[in-house]
């Protein structure tokens, strides 16, 4: 008699196993949909949907996209029909979940039964379908066994309850290597809780961003919306070198966009009056009063700074690029101006566009009403201007924030900025205006 095969439970449970604290794990259809209720809540993992949930944050399926594309997922589950000994599976539903999925996270798993209705093995030597992920698996989850996949070779490593080697490799039609470790499936969960993201002040917020990053810093023109602290932070720090990336390049300093009268708006000037910046992007370098020349104007005229002009719109897009994974496109903005010399360029349908490619940072800094710990971000007014597209694109961002409450306290249709853009959150000292 055959051993008893794992029920579809027991499957999603050994998938969970493969959590660690704080992931952010894409689910597909079908059987992996088990795997959220299979996880241990303390794990404080973030599970997107294919409906575009993010654990119950509501995403547009762009946002949603974007997550899976621009790195940010670091497992994903998806329910395959077939995987060869290479890696590639076949989906078992339509493939524009599962193609973003196998595309998009650092690991996959693929869960599917060891056989099909008729018998044969699912586990092939060569797929009898296109595939809707090439070379992607990392492991495989049968109802019988767990193999790992790599360098296109199949290897048994774990055992569902009363299976030997030679019943797992007696139902399937590639072939296997056995793990020197072959042991009894696991289905011990991952223990802990994923690190906090509340930091003290900006200076500790701020201590391990080092000479020659690049810096997202967000805002408009006057001072609202941007991260005064935080600023303030990263001059006392000293960081030399940096490029910085803002829609201007300090000009709330000299023009006083809602500035009370005798008090000086903080904004990017101060970098580059402490000789830190050495190059700027941005769509505003310079102020808009021929008199009252900006730190960042002063600087280029004595030929401290360089810059990258960028109009507002493909400045936008561009770090709304990188955050997504998309490295590159075609817009027609610029076409035929100063904007376009040295940049490749296409004409497409009788119209010429040119190339702009994703803009991607070390470090953001950002300016938000709420943070709940787990880094969920609500903004107030137009502050949020370039904060949401930002977020996505800096290897560490770090909100500066009035207010830090409990999960569960924000509401989820405030949501603009989820957590698992947000590596760090500092509470803006209580009495900092943001003016000297």
């Amino acid at each position: 008699m055959p051993p008893a095969k794992l029920n579809a439970q027991a499957m999603a449970r050994r998938a969970a196993a493969a959590i660690a604290p704080g992931d952010v794990v894409a689910i597909d259809d079908g059987l992996p949909t088990l795997v959220p209720d299979a996880t241990s809540a303390s794990l404080g993992a973030w599970f997107l949907g294919n409906s575009g949930m993010l654990n119950d944050i509501p995403l547009s399926q762009a946002d949603a996209a974007a997550v899976i594309r621009g790195g940010y997922v670091n497992l994903a589950v998806v329910s395959a029909a077939q995987v060869d000994t290479t890696g590639s599976f076949a989906g078992q539903h339509p493939p524009g979940n599962a193609v973003d999925l196998a595309a998009g996270a650092h690991r996959v798993i693929a869960l599917l039964p060891r056989s099909d209705d008729v018998g044969a093995s699912n586990i092939v030597p060569a797929l009898s379908s296109t595939p809707d992920g090439y070379r992607c698996v990392d492991t495989i989850i049968t109802d019988a066994a767990v193999i790992d996949v790599a360098d296109a070779d199949l290897t048994l490593a774990e055992l569902a309850p009363g299976w030997t080697a030679d019943d797992v490799r007696a139902i399937t039609a590639a072939d296997l290597s056995i793990s020197p470790t072959l042991r009894e499936m696991d289905f011990t969960p991952s223990n802990g809780a994923p690190p906090s993201k509340i930091y003290p002040d900006g200076p500790s917020a701020l201590a391990d961003l080092p000479d020659g990053a690049t810096v997202f810093i967000d805002g408009f023109g006057g001072p609202g919306g941007m991260a005064h602290y935080l600023l303030i932070s990263l001059r006392d720090r000293g960081s030399r070198g940096l490029t910085i990336v803002s829609n201007t390049a300090g000009i709330a300093r000299v023009v006083s966009f809602g500035t009370p009268p005798g008090r000086t708006a903080i904004d990017h000037s101060v970098l580059i009056e402490n000789g830190q910046v050495a190059k700027a992007i941005a769509s505003f370098p310079v102020s808009p009063s021929v008199s009252r020349p900006s730190e960042f104007e002063l600087a280029y005229r004595r030929g401290e700074v360089d810059l990258e002009l960028v109009p507002q719109g493909t400045l936008a897009e561009r770090l709304r690029a990188g955050g997504a994974g998309i490295h590159a496109f075609y817009t027609h903005t610029g076409a035929g101006t100063l904007i376009a010399e040295g940049k490749e360029t296409r004409n497409i349908n009788g119209r010429n566009y040119v190339l702009e490619y994703g803009l991607l940072a070390d470090f953001a800094i950002i300016r938000a009403h709420k943070a709940d710990t787990n880094g969920n971000l609500v903004y107030r007014g137009t502050s949020r201007n370039f904060n949401a597209v930002m977020a996505p694109s800096a290897r560490v961002t770090i909100a500066e924030v009035d207010e830090i409450v409990a999960p569960g306290q924000l509401d989820p249709e405030e949501i603009v900025t989820p957590g698992p853009f947000v590596q760090r959150i500092v509470q803006r000292p209580q009495g900092f205006t943001g003016y000297e």
